[in-house]
């Protein structure tokens, strides 16, 4: 893989163009996920190696895009830890069991290897699909992220129990973010053995912390996962949104890549990280909505300013909308495949 583009500019080094993939690639703005989707529950489709690999395979086949993502989800950490995990139509995910009290966190297992295994099977069958002809992403949700989801019992617009957890009880908090990062960095240990080219930890909810919680309650989790990877020629790319903050913070975990939401110059953050620290990003998911003209002077627009700036990859500054058009979006690959 070392002549991927993709892998190229995660580890700094130059190429022709900026490689493509997006966040959210195999996912419900594709008539044929659906095809898929309203065959299977969620989980089934992440826990069925076959069907993970069909999944993953869609945006390869059908956007040619320049890396294909693991389907799976964030969250089959928190399940295989103990949580009571279930996804509902328009309500998202929900953990019926909610982690809240010292006894919780206790029953809270870490040796999870065996429960996460159907993710290895899964990365075989897709490696084989691939044939080594792009690379393979592997990913984690961050402990933070994932501790949210397991305290408040699903999504949340303020993260009021869980912050109250961090200022109430920060010993709690700390000893469930422990488990949490080392369950996650075996996981993604894991995904490096059966076969992952690269490794991406999404932090999605990140932003809802002030600068010091996130340097204690996030930012130090991400410090010691990174640390115990096994990532010879495996970049480890560092996701989050608010990243337009914690960028320069998040270089310090050392991951090769930090990925860029929408809210920043690139160019002027990348130039705040340490050198060779690649970016990723930062596209709006927004402008996929509008006109092909509009789509098309954006990623020019961006592709300009990043000109000659080896360790690039473009993506999205976060996920790919479900009702965003299909057809926008494999415009903008084409766009980005014509650069020169």
């Amino acid at each position: 893989m070392k002549d991927s583009l993709f892998i190229k500019a995660a580890f700094s080094e130059k190429t022709e163009r900026p490689p493509v993939w997006m966040m959210r690639q195999a996912g419900r703005f594709m008539k044929e996920y659906w095809d898929i989707k309203n065959k299977y529950s969620f989980l089934e489709m992440c826990k069925t190696p076959e069907l993970a690999a069909d999944v993953t395979m869609l945006p390869v086949n059908l956007l040619d895009i320049d890396a294909a993502i693991l389907f799976s989800d964030i969250l089959v950490t928190g399940e295989a830890m103990g949580g009571d995990l279930s996804f509902t139509q328009n309500v998202g995910p929900r953990f019926a069991n909610p982690v809240r009290t010292q006894a919780d966190i206790d029953n809270l297992q870490v040796e999870v290897g065996d429960k996460l295994q159907y993710v290895a099977d899964a990365i075989k069958v897709i490696q084989q699909r691939l044939n080594g002809k792009i690379p393979l992403i592997g990913f984690a949700g961050a402990p933070f992220t994932v501790m949210s989801y397991l305290v408040e019992g699903g999504s949340s617009k303020d993260f009021k129990l869980t912050k109250l957890m961090l200022h109430n009880e920060p010993a709690m908090a700390h000893q469930l973010l422990s488990k949490i990062a080392q369950v996650t960095a075996d996981y993604l240990n894991l995904q490096i053995a059966a076969g992952v080219n690269a490794v991406q930890i999404f932090d999605s909810w990140a932003q809802a912390l002030a600068w010091d919680d996130y340097k204690e309650f996030s930012h130090r989790y991400i410090v010691e996962i990174i640390s115990k990877l096994n990532r010879k020629d495996i970049p480890v790319i560092s996701f989050c949104k608010g990243s337009s903050v914690f960028a320069p913070l998040m270089a310090e975990a050392k991951p090769d890549v930090v990925s860029i939401d929408w809210n920043v110059d690139l160019l002027d953050m990348k130039k705040r990280l340490p050198q060779g620290v690649a970016v990723q990003g930062n596209l709006d998911p927004h402008i996929l909505y509008a006109d092909k003209k509009v789509i098309k002077d954006r990623i020019h627009k961006l592709f300009e300013r990043m000109r000659d700036e080896p360790g690039y990859v473009f993506n999205l500054g976060h996920g790919i909308m479900p009702d965003i058009p299909f057809d926008n979006v494999k415009y903008a690959v084409e766009v980005i495949k014509e650069w020169h």
